[in-house]
């Protein structure tokens, strides 16, 4: 009998303080997070400037136009310049210049050659390795992911296509390791050798690996573009966790539109008929592939009955591609924005964004409240009922809930902050080692290499043409202030002056030099 009651004691006892998954609420909605490479502003049938464009009757993107009518059409909605910052900030809520993942990543522990060769600057050891969930790894971000957090509390999550979060051969490289349950083609590098099935993805003997699509071997040597394959895999994923009655996160990161700029036969022809150069012609037809991704995960969640709890968030990683790789003129790509990718100009950080969020987003709505990527982490938090998470670094990001529903109007406009002390590669207007912040319609900008300062008002100027910062030399005074104020805060890196060894100065310090 003692016998008996001990162990009826030792099992209520392993039962009490084994841990405990926690239970989600019967309503906990499912959520599609769409992430678009290299997307700009412009390349969408879906107008998000006041008035239509050119390049939004030139782009067929049908399926975005349908989510725009059933959500929220987000105006200004921001990220950073290059694609490797952006993906750390949307997995940690951490502003680049916190968590120092300033530039994109890909070989361990290394700087890229563009900075170790630059001619007048000397850059900082910024964390070329990436996101880590393992404390200590060096030249990374030690930080609590986004999906850990969704998967700690009953979600199925799900990657699938580009990851980007970490260098070669460290944990952050591979999705798994940050809390997903399912990776679907997702590594280190950003971009694919190949978009081509017939090519298996660049999985051929004969080419690197560094860059080929893991993965994916039933459709290696089939006709099939990498778009469409990531998109069938995800819904498969998608099905098993409805099968298991779980609620998901998908993170539908698609490697469309980034270079390699290749066809997608299924919607080319048309766009060479419209007269475009063969360059235009594939690009237009990569946006029209990935446009039907998402109509095709709407029409799957459609098909299944769960569209009333499914949220889905459209977004892009950084401003579309204009300095290099693409047909006619450079820098236009994104007009009325100046410059794209790689610019701190609005042309390289300005993203079409939308939400649909049944019975709390209204249909067709707009709204020109700015956000930034960091603030999709909590901002998803929130939508998955998940609050007070324990994590290990500071959130910068603030939830834009309330923006979506309309619960209160932001009475007072905060900053947003970029960091760039890196060298991208290409150049153009507005790319290269930068600062900026905008707060309401200013924004400032400090260019590191030779201390250029430029103010520019986005609700009269949206194309930055116009400096206003020794027009307006208060105003420059003011957001050099709160720039370099933030800067110092979390401190920022900055690089130095190669042939002195001097670091760069703060924009306050530079107009301090100059009254004196």
């Amino acid at each position: 009998m003692r016998n008996n009651i001990l162990a009826l004691f030792g099992l209520i006892l392993m039962t009490t303080c084994a841990p405990q998954k926690k239970e989600l609420t019967v309503d906990a909605p499912n959520i599609v997070l769409f992430l678009v490479d290299d997307m700009g502003w412009q390349d969408t049938s879906v107008p998000f400037w006041s008035k239509k464009t050119p390049f939004n009757d030139l782009y067929k993107t049908p399926n975005m136009e349908r989510l725009a009518a059933s959500g929220i059409k987000m105006t200004q909605a921001y990220a950073t310049a290059v694609c490797s910052p952006t993906r750390v900030s949307l997995m940690t809520g951490m502003n680049a210049a916190r968590h120092r993942v300033t530039n994109w990543t890909l070989e361990k522990d290394l700087l890229q050659p563009m900075e170790t060769n630059h001619e007048t600057l000397t850059f900082p050891e910024w964390n070329v390795n990436g996101l880590s969930p393992v404390e200590g790894d060096t030249k990374a971000v030690y930080a609590t992911p986004l999906p850990q957090l969704l998967k700690d509390n009953g979600y199925f999550t799900i990657h699938s296509g580009k990851a980007h979060f970490g260098a070669i051969g460290t944990p952050g490289a591979n999705p798994l390791n940050l809390g997903f349950n399912v990776n679907i083609g997702g590594h280190a590098a950003g971009a694919p050798e190949s978009y081509l099935g017939t090519e298996s993805f660049g999985n051929n003997p004969s080419e690197s690996k560094v860059w080929a699509v893991p993965g994916l071997k039933k459709y290696h040597g089939k006709d099939i573009f990498l778009t469409e394959a990531i998109t069938q895999e995800a819904l498969k994923a998608v099905d098993s966790a409805m099968n298991k009655k779980q609620p998901f996160f998908l993170y539908m990161a698609h490697y469309a539109v980034h270079t390699p700029i290749m066809g997608d036969d299924r919607f080319l022809q048309p766009y060479l008929e419209k007269g475009l150069d063969s360059t235009e012609a594939k690009y237009a037809s990569m946006v029209e592939g990935m446009d039907k991704s998402l109509g095709d995960i709407m029409n799957f969640l459609e098909e299944k009955g769960a569209t009333e709890n499914t949220i889905i968030l459209f977004m892009s990683d950084n401003g579309g591609l204009s300095a290099v790789a693409r047909g006619g003129e450079l820098h236009t790509h994104n007009k009325p924005l100046s410059s794209g990718k790689g610019s701190v100009y609005e042309g390289g950080i300005r993203e079409p964004m939308l939400v649909k969020w049944p019975g709390k987003v209204k249909p067709n709505s707009v709204s020109e409240e700015y956000v930034i990527i960091e603030d999709f982490y909590p901002t998803i938090l929130e939508m998955a009922q998940i609050k007070n998470p324990k994590v290990v670094q500071t959130i910068d990001g603030q939830s834009f809930v309330p923006i979506l529903t309309e619960e209160k109007q932001i009475a007072e406009p905060r900053p947003l902050f970029w960091h760039y002390p890196n060298e991208w590669g290409p150049s153009g207007p507005g790319i290269g080692a930068s600062s900026a912040v905008r707060l309401g319609a200013w924004k400032f900008i400090h260019f590191h290499e030779n201390g250029h300062l430029e103010l520019y008002n986005l609700n009269d100027d949206i194309g930055e043409a116009q400096n206003l910062a020794l027009v307006n030399s208060e105003k420059t005074k003011e957001l050099a202030e709160v720039l370099s104020n933030y800067l110092r805060t979390v401190n920022a890196q900055m690089p130095s002056n190669k042939k002195t060894g001097v670091q760069i100065p703060f924009p306050d310090e530079i107009l301090a030099h100059e009254k004196n």
